[in-house]
């Protein structure tokens, strides 16, 4: 205990003394190499399904929503205890850590468990609620299958990676979530095509790296200074949770209404067909791809802006949340240039033959890159917000982007401009949510100025 303390007291001096650009540099590689991965091997299932037909994408695509959905829930628990866990050790507070630490993943696990058991039950419906066609339905549910297997394991694995990072661990984190990614790139081509399991091969390939990660990080949590997991600390108290849902809230309406809105994205899609559906869901993993530096940067800066925060040095999470603003605000400008000019090129690389699906990705994606810039100042200010505990603006900011804003871009998209209004709705909405994340960011960085009694 006495070397766990010692460790901590120098991990303190280090978060909150440290120059704040370096630090978030620091703590920004790995969290960085983590998302690049994980985002090339959730792209890797839609580029090798690709190759069978329009069909399969699409399955991918229609299935990715549940996806979104767990990632909620999960992000729910992982952040909403990560947040607490890093002001905790902000104000020196271990013991509260270490109880809402293991309370947000035992009741994760427990949730992913039931989850599963509902998906196999009402398999059909799920799917054809998430915007499955009938033609696209048996390939779903080939995919959707391993999925559910390994719902608990994807969703702990998401607990514990947020944990660890929050508590400025992002390289132990990082091992776990990337040998994960990296084995489930090797598998997929070996299931999908080898083993001639086709579309289900791909799930059932990110089934068995998930649960790989699953069995690192639950080996690695709790090393050299992190916090342990132990049923013992499980205490479900409502002190706990109304902690977890102070922090965790924002992710869940940001997770889970973009779950809804890809969903409604692909229910929409389906009336111009499946090819409509296959080029949505590749120009979205693009995306996930292009976005994932700007993520993995932000949580770069969460544990900065959370210990500092803990520790009452406001001005240390000021300066930490411009550095990252403006850092990722370059790369989302280079990044939008190169994106629209080589779009077709992008688009070619999952189906080269499938012209019709080139033209509708490329003009997608696009649209995207126009107000991609956003994106970056979005994405900072949520994660700022959601930190510092300002529970209602982070929520509302992160329900914004790809919740309620993209549903109604969608609605009156389509109502108005037929496939280019749905195309076209996840840019406007990435617009709309900038004009939020604008006053809701400068309000809470003018509160930040003044010592808080």
């Amino acid at each position: 205990m006495k070397e766990a303390n010692f460790s901590q007291d120098r991990k303190f001096i280090l978060m909150t003394t440290h120059p704040v650009s370096k630090l978030v540099l620091r703590l920004a590689v790995p969290s960085i190499i983590t998302m690049m991965i994980t985002a090339i091997y959730n792209m890797a299932d839609t580029f090798y399904v690709a190759g069978i037909d329009v069909q399969s994408p699409a399955a991918v695509g229609v299935v990715f929503s549940y996806m979104a959905f767990i990632q909620a829930i999960a992000f729910f628990f992982g952040q909403g205890s990560a947040n607490y866990i890093s002001r905790a050790l902000g104000a020196r507070n271990r013991e509260g850590a270490l109880l809402i630490a293991s309370t947000g993943f035992f009741t994760a696990l427990f949730t992913g468990i039931f989850i599963a058991v509902t998906g196999f039950i009402f398999m059909d419906d799920i799917l054809l609620t998430l915007g499955s066609t009938e033609t696209i339905l048996p390939y779903a549910r080939a995919y959707f299958r391993y999925i559910l297997i390994g719902t608990p394991f994807i969703m702990c694995s998401f607990v514990m990676n947020n944990q660890m990072r929050f508590q400025g661990n992002a390289f132990v984190s990082m091992l776990g979530i990337t040998a994960g990614a990296i084995l489930n790139i090797i598998l997929d081509p070996i299931f999908i095509f080898i083993l001639e399991m086709g579309v289900a091969g791909a799930s059932f390939a990110t089934m068995i790296s998930q649960i790989v990660s699953f069995t690192l990080l639950l080996h690695l949590t709790g090393r050299r200074d992190g916090i342990p997991l132990s049923i013992r600390n499980f205490k479900p108290k409502f002190s706990h949770y109304k902690e977890i849902t102070a922090g965790g809230l924002p992710s869940l309406g940001r997770q889970g209404l973009a779950s809804i809105s890809l969903a409604y994205m692909n229910q929409l899609a389906g009336f111009y067909g499946d090819t409509a559906i296959a080029a949505l869901s590749i120009v979205f993993r693009v995306m996930m791809f292009a976005t994932a530096i700007v993520l993995g940067f932000g949580q770069g800066f969460q544990p900065v802006c959370g210990f500092n925060f803990g520790a009452r040095k406001f001005d240390r999470v000021r300066r930490a949340f411009w550095f990252s603003a403006g850092v990722t605000a370059v790369y989302c400008a280079a990044l939008s240039v190169t994106g629209y000019i080589f779009a077709e090129n992008i688009i070619a690389l999952f189906r080269p033959d499938d012209l019709e699906l080139i033209a509708l990705g490329a003009r997608a994606l696009r649209y995207e890159c126009i107000v991609y810039s956003t994106v970056s100042f979005v994405t900072i200010s949520n994660m700022y917000l959601q930190n510092t505990r300002r529970t209602i603006r982070a929520s509302i900011l992160a329900a914004s982007r790809q919740g309620f804003m993209l549903a109604l871009a969608l609605y009156f998209g389509r109502k108005f401009f037929g496939l280019t209004g749905i195309i076209a709705a996840q840019p406007v909405a990435d617009a709309l949510t900038c004009l939020v994340a604008v006053p809701f960011a400068f309000s809470a960085l003018r509160e930040d100025k003044s010592p808080r009694p």
